[in-house]
């Protein structure tokens, strides 16, 4: 009982340094004995899910952002335009690919995954979407900073909008990122976008997030063999999804700021 309330203390403690505590105790355990004992007490060990480290600030930031958008209807959530940016790589999710097949044959062609060095690379997307489907999805040409993203809204987010007729009184989300501050605060500006002020650290407030992770998955039920055909798969399978995927995911923002509440501004399940 005394293991199991360090567990509950702090989850992060190895069995190893479980071992050590019940020798202080005069209590030497096995491994096996400390995992069973903790099994019995319905604690496993998994593999820790990764967030963004939350300072005082940021969580104060993320419930003043909760509070001021709660009571946001239906109709000014379905005038936002959600983006983002993401890294798929060409082999990324084929590295833990479960195959159903007969003992002895682990290494038949069928039953491999194929690899190369390094990963084979991987593309940089930028995208965006509404309540009312996808927008634009374009490949990002060497690093990111300012003066490309600058271009990358220059040709691709009035666009956007005007395909998903959201009319001119659309909201455009952005996260933090230092090159979405200075001179593209103005372009938005000069081009009359309202942007939904974003607080820091708030990847599980934005429903692309999750659009996103459909993306790569149903990228890479392709296996591209190379990165022009990685690109222009996702391309084809992000005007694949379907507009009810998008709605669900929008309809879902005040679920998210809930969340957000309840951990009185820590990270969530999304």
């Amino acid at each position: 009982r005394a293991l199991v309330r360090e567990v509950k203390k702090n989850p992060k403690i190895t069995v190893a340094e479980l071992q050590r505590c019940s020798r202080e105790m005069g209590e030497s355990c096995r491994k096996s004995t400390i995992t069973a004992a903790l099994h019995q007490s319905g604690l496993y060990g998994r593999v820790g899910r990764r967030k963004p480290h939350l300072s005082a600030r940021h969580m104060k930031a993320r419930m003043e952002f909760v509070k001021k958008h709660l009571k946001d209807s239906k109709m000014v959530r379905n005038k936002i335009l959600w983006s983002d940016e993401t890294k798929i790589e060409l082999f990324g999710l084929n590295s833990k690919r479960y195959v159903w097949r007969k003992p002895g044959t682990a290494h038949h062609l069928s039953n491999t995954v194929p690899t190369v060095k390094h990963g084979g690379g991987s593309i940089m997307l930028w995208g965006c979407f509404s309540a009312a489907g996808t927008g634009r999805l374009v490949a990002i040409e060497g690093k990111m900073n300012a003066a490309k993203y600058r271009d990358i809204l220059d040709e691709n987010l009035l666009q956007s909008a005007q395909d998903l007729r959201l009319g001119r009184r659309f909201t455009f989300q952005q996260d933090n990122d230092p090159k979405h501050t200075a001179k593209i605060i103005e372009w938005l500006h000069n081009n009359s976008v309202t942007v939904l002020e974003w607080p820091s650290r708030s990847p599980d407030l934005n429903p692309i997030e999750h659009l996103l992770r459909d993306l790569k998955m149903a990228v890479h039920q392709h296996s591209p063999s190379n990165l022009t055909e990685l690109e222009r798969i996702c391309k084809e399978e992000w005007q694949r999804i379907p507009k009810s995927r998008c709605e669900k995911l929008v309809a879902s923002f005040p679920k998210r700021l809930m969340a957000v509440l309840d951990q009185k501004g820590a990270s969530t399940k999304y």
